[in-house]
């Protein structure tokens, strides 16, 4: 079968060190090839170098071929490839016109409307119309993934790679994912996976390649790789109690055991009030996306907030950060009204509540070293000294299991990982009493993710007075930390209380129903 993409020996070289060393893969039309492997392994850097894309610096050697024609790329997050400022229907029209320039004048317009919904439903958009009128921030994450999707498929792309697709979705959205990608392969085009989601990754690939430390260590097709993987353990570092089992895709699965943050109620100074949301409505424009009653949260808590795709988590941290202002309701920190807007709060209040985004990377300047970044937040919101606010920096990311020589760096050189938690790092500088994380464990893999849970543990029991608000979609990452479970559906809190009752003894239908289908597809 003819190849739509080859990669020879291939090495991405920054400053001495080998992000990719002697890669090499073959990309058949039609079928799907997964890259596999731990934060910072490579993947991303040789998915890239199929759009011809490099990190700023690089010394590339090797032979990157796409006979096939043009490649898309869908990113981790898509919103990131959307032109905020433009309506989606306007966005695919204009590729859509490229197309049909052959047509004769009077013809155009019509067949590049065609082919714009023909895109759409080969993503799997529904209701392309009502999507075609709304802005990229009108979307929800899912919904813009498959707009990004369907640019690829407008632009006539023979290979599409898709990293990490199925990042911040829950099950039900995950297995949606997968259809979707399945489909696309059907019509012909090569689809290359950047996952760390062994899952995903057995019910969706054809082949399998995977990376460590920039290396290929395993190769060869899903089917033969599988029952005796030897090296997709070995992608990821092992774990201090040796590696776990690799899940059946729908095999049945236990939720990790409610244990650490459920039971911290005896802590010094755990049970102070810290939050209290009453009657808090939000909406994006004049859609209400949101309501809830009271919560509360108490220093030394973890309220974790989970729900499907869609279901107002993001848009509820958002307002508790000041980041979304419209919505009406009481915010009180400790007692005392928190303004809506970010521009209106003080600097004190700013430190008191510090936001760490799921997509970390996005969130520094990719231009300035990552240590000087995170020295800043204690510069800007506590005034403190250069020199002072840089060795507390060093130590903050140095306890976070980074290295100065890694932050001394600029974004583009660390991995996904090393971002987080350098974010995570820059929050810690404001000495906040509330930490909300949304979605940060989410793009990372099985080991990765559980230091960074680990590293949180750890906060919550030695730093006094602090509490955090963990957005996520899987009910293991909240039974981990929580000790808390508020349940989303539809813009409302169905369901809330002690993390161990939620979890065991749900009161919802749709808690119930999510609990199930997390059971089931991990």
């Amino acid at each position: 079968m003819n190849a739509v993409a080859e990669i020879r020996d291939l090495r991405v070289e920054v400053d001495g060190r080998a992000l990719v060393d002697g890669v090499s893969l073959r990309v058949t039309a039609g079928k799907v090839t997964a890259l596999v492997g731990a934060s910072g392994s490579g993947k991303t850097t040789t998915g890239l170098a199929l759009l011809g894309e490099y990190p700023a610096g690089a010394r590339v050697t090797g032979e990157v071929r796409l006979p096939g024609g043009p490649a898309g790329y869908v990113p981790q997050h898509p919103g990131t490839a959307l032109n905020p400022a433009r309506r989606v229907g306007a966005l695919l029209r204009d590729i859509a016109r490229t197309r049909v320039r052959a047509l004769p004048r009077r013809e155009r317009r019509a067949a590049a409307h065609q082919r714009v919904l023909r895109a759409l439903s080969l993503a799997q958009l529904p209701d392309p119309e009502a999507v075609l009128r709304r802005y990229p921030h009108q979307l929800s994450g899912g919904q813009q993934q498959r707009v990004v999707l369907a640019q690829a498929l407008l632009l006539g792309a023979r290979l599409v790679v898709a990293d990490e697709p199925t990042t911040g979705q829950d099950a039900l959205t995950k297995q949606r994912i997968v259809d979707r990608f399945a489909a696309v392969a059907r019509q012909g085009i090569a689809v290359v996976l950047l996952s760390h989601d062994l899952d995903v990754v057995r019910a969706l690939a054809d082949e399998v390649l995977v990376l460590r430390d920039g290396r290929v260590v395993e190769s060869g097709p899903v089917d033969r790789l599988w029952p005796a993987p030897r090296r997709l353990r070995t992608a990821e570092p092992p774990a201090a109690d040796g590696p776990a089992e690799l899940p059946a895709v729908h095999g049945p699965a236990e939720l990790p055991a409610v244990h650490g943050p459920a039971d911290r109620t005896g802590l010094p100074g755990a049970g102070r009030e810290v939050l209290r949301v009453g009657g808090l409505t939000a909406r994006h424009g004049r859609t209400t996306v949101l309501r809830t009653s009271a919560l509360t949260l108490r220093a030394g808590e973890c309220l974790a907030v989970v729900g499907r795709s869609g279901s107002g988590k993001t848009t509820l941290a958002r307002c508790l950060a000041g980041l979304h202002r419209g919505h009406d309701g009481e915010l009180l920190l400790d007692g005392a009204p928190l303004p809506r807007s970010l521009r209106d709060r003080t600097r004190a209040q700013l430190a008191a509540v510090q936001y760490v985004f799921q997509d970390a990377r996005a969130a520094f300047d990719e231009h300035r070293p990552v240590l000087a970044q995170v020295a800043r937040t204690a510069v800007r919101l506590r005034g403190a000294a250069e020199a002072d606010a840089l060795a507390e920096a060093v130590s903050t990311v140095t306890g976070l299991g980074l290295t100065e020589r890694q932050v001394r760096r600029r974004p583009a050189q660390l991995s996904g990982g090393e971002l987080q938690r350098a974010a995570l790092a820059r929050a810690l500088l404001a000495r906040p009493r509330m930490l909300i994380c949304d979605e940060i464990t989410s793009g990372l893999d099985a080991v990765t993710r559980r230091g960074i849970l680990d590293t949180l543990a750890g906060l919550l029991r030695d730093r006094r007075g602090l509490s955090l608000v963990l957005i996520t979609h899987d009910l293991g990452t909240a039974a981990a930390l929580a000790t808390r479970i508020a349940v989303l559906d539809g813009g409302e809190v169905v369901e809330e209380g002690p993390a161990r009752r939620v979890l065991t003894s749900p009161e919802h239908p749709f808690t119930a129903s999510l609990l199930e289908t997390s059971t089931r597809a991990t």
